[in-house]
């Protein structure tokens, strides 16, 4: 039997994404961050508004981070990130984005600090 169309993806992760976790887990064996998770939380910004950041990343200090992978940023997701650094300040949010010639751009929420990259 062969399979028509796209092939499924079991643990829900676009291309951009899973090309991101492979970064991370390049990070991991360097030891550069401890562990990772896709969409492991939702967060409640406002009544029946939620976010759900893709990639929860742990750093070898123990502190998390939240990794938004965005190719394209649409106006809503964009609000909520924003909304979501602004509500939750005890972890960094980062929005993530390749750059075919540059690679991964990480630009760093307020309130914690200005765009990096990795």
């Amino acid at each position: 039997m062969r399979a028509r169309g796209r092939t499924a993806v079991t643990d829900g992760m676009n291309k951009l994404e899973r090309h991101y976790a492979d970064h991370l887990r390049t990070l991991q064996l360097a030891g550069e961050i401890h562990s990772y998770a896709f969409e492991r939380h939702n967060l409640k910004l406002a009544d029946k508004t939620y976010f759900k950041p893709d990639f929860e990343v742990m750093l070898p200090d123990g502190s998390i981070e939240f990794h938004e992978v965005k190719g394209y940023m649409q106006e809503d997701a964009n609000v909520k990130l924003k909304v979501a650094a602004q509500q939750f300040p005890q972890y960094v949010f980062r929005l993530i984005q390749w750059d075919k010639w540059t690679g991964w751009k990480m630009i760093t929420l307020p309130p914690h600090g200005k765009d990096e990259s990795p």
